[in-house]
């Protein structure tokens, strides 16, 4: 993962720390020198009061630090005129004793260079210089070693010379990998836009044909493209969520989430790939509210469902809630065939599989679980993994913080069952510039009782319909929140919309910059894109 770089007040508190540790040692090898007789009395008191001195200015600059963090200019140089003021002192009024301290000289010299970049090496090797100059023009045993001034003057001018050209090649290979990096963000947002728009339009075409009149051999079909279509997309998301938590990208939105109805999405979203591995889902979940993110949450519980689809099929899969150690934790049980011991430590590194016999029919990548395990660290969340070869592995997710508000009980009415019928009559506006999808959406909305309009971009001029389905990106003319925002002004009333995406969910929320608005992520399943549209009906019964 990137490494962050220090904050500016964080390196200059930091170089403060350092004086006020190094001023008390210097302070003690002065006096020990002064005990073996290599100093005078004199010399001793005048290099103890220039070091406690500038103790006293280092407490001042950490104390100013502390107060006012930031790049501040005149506080660096502040800095560098007491450093080599006393060091200046010390060289000159300390004779051969002191010679070692032109490490400390050469220390600040480099240290300036590597903290703030090349001007201030530029600044601290000229105080340096001015430094061994006046200290020369003081120091009688300097001027009787002519050779020693010599050897320590291009000393102070190679290394940080040779300093310098390495912050150069550093400065420009950073640079090379940031644009290497932007490049490689731009490649990717493309490419995911790219990839998800025949992805989306395929599932939308397949569950078309599966809603229509079909024999065994043609359902089996179907079956087979929307199982491998399934596969592809979730490897597809695994390696978008890998690179947006390694690009750093990704930061938790808290929110306080009614624990039960995102357990149930999630297993209803799951529906088709528990009904391909002959998996029945049993979820057990009280009433319970906890603070997460709910996006980072379902994406964690959606790797560790579709690792046990994969790893027990024809086997049950509990899922259940329970409080524990004052938290709340979701526990998610199947009985498979268990993972040995010895692999326990290395299930949750990027790329790493447990391989059985006859195992290569599993697909996947091995991410599965780095990412499950790298967004409960963003969170501040426990992942506990118990398994047993032959009798079935538990993962769970610790450490969720309840929230102690009422839940209103739903209404007892299975909405689900009579979502094919609920839309009749719907009349929706369509918006959408990718031919393909278009087509499979509108098809699919058709064939479950919705009237529908379609247009490649803002309807300038539309008949009455009762809710509006947009994609966000749609070319350079106008945003899927411009034509939201157009048609609401048009119509005079703020009709229902729902935007579809290929982009980034969170930059798309916020560039709708409205609550109400589901936004929904390309691929989007077929069974999610029915239920939304039945509750906002139910919401909504003028509809």
């Amino acid at each position: 993962m990137p490494v962050t770089p220090p904050r500016p007040h964080d390196t200059e508190r930091a170089q403060a720390v350092v004086r006020l540790v190094i001023a008390p040692l210097a302070t003690g090898y002065m006096l020990w020198t002064y005990h073996e007789a290599m100093l005078t009395e004199q010399a001793t008191w005048l290099l103890v009061s220039a070091s406690s001195l500038f103790c006293v200015a280092s407490l001042v600059l950490w104390l100013d630090i502390a107060r006012r963090p930031g790049n501040r200019p005149r506080r660096r140089l502040f800095a560098v005129l007491i450093d080599y003021s006393c060091i200046t002192v010390t060289l000159a009024f300390g004779g051969e004793a002191m010679l070692p301290v032109y490490a400390i000289l050469l220390w600040v010299t480099v240290g300036y260079g590597l903290r703030y970049g090349s001007r201030y090496l530029l600044l601290a090797t000229i105080a340096a210089l001015g430094s061994l100059a006046l200290t020369t023009s003081i120091s009688a045993y300097w001027q009787a070693h002519p050779l020693l001034v010599v050897t320590l003057l291009l000393t102070t001018v190679v290394v940080p010379a040779y300093m310098n050209a390495l912050l150069k090649r550093s400065r420009l290979s950073a640079e090379a990998e940031r644009a290497a990096n932007l490049a490689k963000s731009q490649f990717l947002a493309q490419a995911s836009h790219d990839l998800r728009q025949p992805i989306h339009s395929i599932s939308l075409f397949t569950a078309c044909l599966r809603d229509g009149t079909l024999d065994a051999e043609q359902g089996r079909l179907v079956d087979s493209i929307d199982k491998s279509l399934h596969s592809v997309s979730r490897l597809f998301r695994s390696i978008l969520d890998m690179y947006s938590l390694e690009s750093g990208r990704v930061a938790p939105q808290v929110e306080t989430l009614a624990l039960h109805t995102l357990l149930q999405q999630l297993v209803q979203q799951n529906t088709e790939a528990a009904r391909w591995a002959g998996v029945e889902v049993r979820l057990h979940c009280p009433p319970l509210q906890v603070r997460a993110d709910p996006a980072l949450l379902s994406t964690m519980l959606q790797n560790l469902l579709s690792n046990a689809l994969k790893y027990a099929p024809g086997r049950p899969v509990l899922i259940g809630c329970r409080r524990r150690e004052g938290g709340v934790s979701i526990e998610l049980y199947d009985q498979g065939r268990g993972i040995a011991k010895r692999h326990l430590d290395s299930v949750f590194e990027e790329f790493y599989r447990v391989r059985q016999v006859r195992d290569n029919d599993v697909e996947g990548m091995g991410l599965g679980l780095a990412i499950v395990k790298r967004l409960g660290d963003l969170m501040g969340l426990e992942i506990r993994m118990r398994s047993e070869e032959g009798r079935g592995t538990l993962v769970a997710i610790d450490g969720l913080q309840p929230v102690q508000v009422p839940v209103v009980a739903s209404p007892a009415v299975k909405r689900e069952p009579l979502a094919p019928r609920m839309l009749d009559g719907l009349r929706v506006c369509l918006i959408e510039d990718d031919d393909n999808v278009r087509t499979a959406t509108a098809s699919l909305l058709q064939k479950w009782g919705c009237e529908v309009e379609t247009y490649a971009s803002i309807p300038h001029a539309a008949r009455p319909f009762d809710l509006l389905i947009t994609d966000f990106d749609l070319g350079t003319e106008a945003s899927g929140a411009d034509c939201i925002a157009y048609v609401r002004q048009l119509r005079g009333r703020d009709i229902p919309a729902v935007v579809l995406t290929g982009h980034d969910v969170g930059r798309v929320q916020a560039a709708v910059n409205d609550a109400v608005i589901p936004v929904l992520s390309k691929p989007v399943h077929p069974a999610e894109l029915r239920s939304l549209l039945v509750a906002l009906r139910l919401e909504q019964p003028a509809l």
